[in-house]
């Protein structure tokens, strides 16, 4: 059995278990509350045909309970799963990882919890029980799809997950290229400048260029017509 901790934020696991006997159910939890309660008002209810079934359509009707909750759960994280994938557009960031890696691990869990109860079902389905009625094979049948649709919406959702990893693994490693280039391109642009000066540099007692008056001048001249020049190369190749 499911539910939701919106102040947690995440999902919260209980064991249910079901003892089915000619005319009685018998229910076991592990908390007091649950989701029942609409079920038990049915009861209550003179008119309801739930009062007026047997144990078995009681015990499907239970479980359908149990299913109908997996569904609001899986709409839970379908709203969590919209919402890392605004981030992931946006700006992915480590934490965004560690929340798509921490749903996925949500969502393991949820399906190992899931399958035993498609499991029950559909052995209730094959049972030759004298306490399964054959009119409530077929509502038995219809909870199994559910259950299975509920199996394939996880999977679905363990697939987008996988998708919005590899997402932003791209993302980082395009950021990170981006960063290179960049990095790339002003060293590019400095080399020459680095040479020039350390050409100019050099303490030898016989060089021409320093006796000249503009040198200085004339040096950062040659190092601002380079830099410009190799600046409007790379932009004309659009890697700037």
């Amino acid at each position: 059995m499911l539910d939701f901790d919106a102040g947690k934020n995440e999902i919260v696991i209980e064991q249910l278990s079901l003892v089915l006997g000619e005319n009685y159910i018998i229910s076991f939890q592990e908390r007091p509350g649950d989701m029942f309660d609409s079920l038990r008002a049915r009861i209550r209810k003179n008119a309801s045909r739930i009062r007026k079934s047997r144990a078995d359509y009681t015990a499907y009707a239970l479980m359908d309970s149990v299913v109908d909750r997996y569904f609001d759960v899986l709409d839970k994280i379908g709203d969590r799963i919209e919402s890392l994938e605004s981030l992931l557009a946006k700006n992915p960031r480590p934490d965004t990882l560690r929340s798509i890696h921490k749903l996925r691990q949500e969502l393991i869990f949820l399906r190992k919890s899931v399958w035993p109860l498609r499991d029950v079902v559909a052995s209730m389905q094959r049972a030759d029980s004298p306490l399964i009625h054959e009119s409530t094979e077929l509502y038995l049948r219809d909870l199994h799809d559910h259950v299975i649709r509920v199996t394939d919406s996880i999977d679905t959702y363990r697939d987008m997950l996988s998708s919005m990893q590899d997402v932003y693994l791209s993302s980082i490693s395009n950021r990170t290229n981006e960063i290179m280039k960049v990095l790339t391109l002003f060293s590019s642009i400095f080399l020459p400048l680095t040479f020039i000066v350390g050409v100019f540099g050099m303490n030898f007692r016989n060089f021409p260029e320093l006796d000249w008056p503009y040198g200085l001048q004339g040096t950062m001249l040659l190092m601002v017509v380079i830099g410009v020049g190799m600046y409007l190369f790379f932009k004309s190749r659009k890697w700037i």
